[in-house]
């Protein structure tokens, strides 16, 4: 390597070193409310440093961070909307009873002793079928952390048997934007890409699964008079009642349909404040009143529009139940909105500068074995998500970058987009500082240094990708003669 390519390599790292070293300290002095504004200063200072370093000696034009960041910023608008309707959904099915319902059913069904294990299988079930952890961490994953309080586990082990599920789903599932991402960037053909997938998927969640129950068998449990305390409060508080569950089932339905997302999140919505009208006209009537006087309707569009938009604090008596039935309407997703814009400027900055593809060039060296290369590729994958902050183009940037790699090594594609989705897609959800670690923190009000620790399945299924490229099974060179 020349010395001019080794020391722009050794620049490249300064905005990252500058960007590891800010969040740390941020993480220290304000711990999970470092997402109210000092890691997105941290982001802008290090996009910041990036930009000076690269116009100052490398001579590169505004105009193409400029770019960079609209077009970053740009991909992630229907995401941003997407996260403001998860936020009118969580007061509107709350308010409405929904979730209020599922926790009242959910901690007289599910024994505690298998309530990991379920709620990762449930989670896991859904997410196949709808292709998206975001939507299946928003409807039925906020269901199961009232429950899993109500039964005395901590927020971390709930979070973390949802988002393994959700994510085993968001991996496999062909209507996940991820999975067809991974497979059409490599030319690999989806179900051919899904089929291989299995190799490295289907022992990662097992282990999961089994942890899971071992730490639902070594759970002490919750009292029954404490759970009867949580479903007293909770049927003295809401009207609860069976009839609820058709909103659960139609955006279901719509979901198996295959209607866009915003399209889906929007009228489960509507037809959550309708319910609520229809269901918890009292609670509706409250929130109204406190705002406005007049007549019923006035009050009551006062009170779902607050719903919507607002946080709602609903007084059941109980403290610990109260906060099981608070949500954060759409105000309640502004800061995540915020970290992600801040998060798509320095990931624009990154990439416009070609800092990106400089430090691309440390990871040559370890391309030269199965193993090793395809470690590289997962290292790569799960560095990416922290350094860019956004799976989606973790995905695109580590299949670019180790595309020629593989072909030039004589190893197929489908092995380099299993190797990608085994750490790009499955990864994001550990870093605080991504969008998918701020929405799911965001969505489930479980910090991600809380959960981080026991989303086994997405700790596992890098390492797994390692385990059996070095055993070396199913893998296979092209019968190639150019070497």
């Amino acid at each position: 390597m020349k010395k001019s390519s080794i020391a722009r390599t050794v620049i490249s790292l300064v905005p990252i070193l500058v960007l590891v070293g800010l969040l740390a300290l941020d993480i220290s002095i304000f711990g999970s409310d470092s997402i109210l504004g000092a890691s997105q200063i941290s982001l802008l200072f290090s996009a910041g440093i990036c930009v000076w370093l690269s116009m100052w000696l490398f001579k590169t034009p505004w105009k193409e961070f400029e770019a960079a960041i609209k077009s970053n910023i740009g991909d992630v608008t229907t995401a941003i909307v997407i996260l403001f309707l998860i936020g009118a959904i969580s007061g509107t099915w709350t308010v409405s009873g929904i979730v209020p319902t599922f926790i009242y059913y959910g901690v007289k069904i599910i024994s505690p002793k298998f309530f990991l294990l379920t709620a990762c299988v449930i989670c896991a079930f859904v997410s196949v079928m709808i292709g998206s952890s975001w939507t299946t961490i928003a409807t039925i994953g906020i269901a199961l952390m009232g429950i899993g309080k109500a039964q005395g586990f901590s927020d971390g082990m709930i979070a973390g048997a949802i988002i393994s599920g959700a994510y085993f789903g968001d991996k496999i599932s062909p209507l996940s934007d991820t999975t067809v991402m991974a497979a059409s960037i490599n030319n690999v053909p989806l179900f051919s890409h899904i089929k291989y997938l299995m190799f490295t998927t289907i022992p990662s969640i097992v282990i999961t699964l089994v942890i899971f129950t071992v730490l639902g068998f070594s759970h002490t449990g919750t009292e029954a008079a404490r759970i009867d305390t949580y479903t007293t409060t909770l049927g003295s508080t809401f009207n609860i009642t069976p009839w609820l569950m058709i909103v659960p089932v139609l955006t279901g339905i719509m979901i198996a349909r295959k209607m866009p997302a915003l399209i889906v999140l929007a009228l489960s919505t509507m037809l959550a404040a309708i319910a609520a009208i229809i269901f918890q006209s009292n609670i509706v009537t409250g929130i109204g009143s406190a705002i406005t006087e007049g007549p019923l309707w006035k009050v009551q569009f006062t009170g779902i529009v607050e719903t919507i938009y607002n946080s709602v604090n609903i007084e059941t008596g109980n403290p610990d139940v109260n906060s099981l039935v608070a949500s954060r309407g759409m105000i309640g997703m502004l800061n995540t909105v915020y970290l992600i814009i801040c998060a798509m400027c320095f990931g624009g900055c990154m990439k416009a500068s070609g800092m990106l593809h400089h430090l691309a060039s440390l990871i040559l060296p370890f391309t030269k074995r199965r193993t090793s290369l395809v470690a590289s590729t997962v290292v790569s994958g799960t560095a990416l998500n922290g350094i860019v902050s956004d799976q989606y183009l973790a995905i695109i940037l580590t299949s670019n970058i180790f595309k020629d790699i593989y072909e030039r090594e004589g190893y197929e594609s489908r092995l380099l987009s299993r190797a990608v989705e085994d750490s790009a897609t499955i990864t994001s959800p550990l870093y605080p500082w991504s969008s998918c670690g701020m929405t799911q923190s965001t969505i489930l009000s479980v910090p991600t240094l809380t959960y981080l620790p026991f989303c086994f399945f997405n700790w596992i299924s890098p390492l797994m990708s390692i385990v059996i490229a070095s055993a070396g099974y199913k893998i296979f060179r092209k019968k190639e003669a150019n070497g």
